[in-house]
């Protein structure tokens, strides 16, 4: 039997995403390597080495490195990071290394990352993950676009990607996700937006009755407590997301209003969480309360200290 021509998986990032994938892969007995520059930081390399240790992930002590030893490079890191990472990766591409990058940038990023990537000799592909990673984990859906998206797919199934391919153009798989994300972390800022000042307001419980009046189909309690949990956790990463969203919607000629106001809110909770205003992070229940309330009350005594 043909060994599989992906023998050796490389992840570029390793925060929330290349843990899970480190761990799907590792179980299925595949070789995965990782560079991440919070490896190098003293706050933050002591867990992340940790969990590679424990699954059997190499580290590779730069990204150009990790390239260069594997036979596709997997890329999600911050959106921020799109082309960065990309262009830190290319050098060790250029025997076709395959890359496959998971960063939610707009179509102009993506394209500024293919070229370093295409130019220095390896396959770049671009993938838009469709939905949160955690409860799919390597299933979760994802468009593939660009020239090589097709042969790409088919080498991925193997693993349990549920990778489609939107386009052999470059950029309508992005398109597509940043689109979407003007609603969905629209709808998360605007969630905290309104709940938190109606709790202000001791209306909370009169503003959820009717929104499950006029959307019975949604539990609005559920719901919120995901988005507050989200955000807080994950705000920094979708902020940067949202400003690539905006960047989407100024590339179309519009004015991003929506998603610059978003990002700015997703920021803003990202900048209290660091500032500890929500449950610790290092503490068992961080960001996972049952009841957005608990969150809301946090961020309203941040914001009206008592004397």
């Amino acid at each position: 039997m043909t060994a599989h021509p992906l023998r050796r998986i490389g992840l570029v990032g390793y925060g929330e995403v290349g843990r899970i994938l480190a761990e799907d892969l590792r179980a299925q007995g595949v070789a995965v390597a990782a560079f991440d520059l919070k490896f190098a930081q003293a706050n933050d390399a002591a867990p992340l080495r940790a969990h590679a240790e424990a699954h059997g992930v190499a580290v590779a002590a730069s990204a150009r490195e990790l390239a260069e030893g594997v036979d596709i490079v997997v890329c999600a890191v911050t959106a921020s990071q799109t082309v960065t990472a990309a262009g830190a990766s290319a050098g060790g591409c250029a025997g076709g290394t395959w890359f496959l990058a998971f960063n939610s940038a707009s179509p102009g990023a993506k394209a500024r990352a293919a070229a370093c990537v295409n130019e220095a000799g390896g396959r770049y592909v671009e993938g838009a993950v469709m939905t949160s990673v955690p409860p799919y984990r390597i299933r979760v859906p994802m468009l593939l676009g660009g020239p090589d998206a097709d042969a790409l797919a088919a080498l991925l199934a193997p693993f349990g990607f549920a990778a489609r391919v939107a386009s052999d153009r470059l950029g309508v798989a992005s398109a597509t996700k940043m689109c979407r994300s003007v609603i969905i972390k629209g709808m998360e800022a605007m969630m905290i937006e309104s709940l938190v000042t109606a709790r202000h307001y001791g209306v909370e419980d009169r503003v959820l009755a009717s929104l499950a009046e006029t959307f019975p189909q949604i539990d609005w309690e559920k719901q919120a407590a995901y988005f507050f949990q989200r955000v807080i956790e994950h705000g920094r990463r979708r902020s940067e997301e949202v400003r690539e969203v905006a960047e989407t919607v100024r590339e179309a000629g519009l004015v991003p209003w929506s998603a610059d106001g978003t990002a700015d809110r997703q920021a803003w909770v990202a900048n209290l969480a660091d500032e500890g205003v929500f449950t610790p992070r290092d503490a068992p229940g961080f960001a996972r309360s049952a009841d957005w309330r608990t969150e809301a009350d946090r961020l309203l005594a941040r914001l009206h200290p008592s004397p």
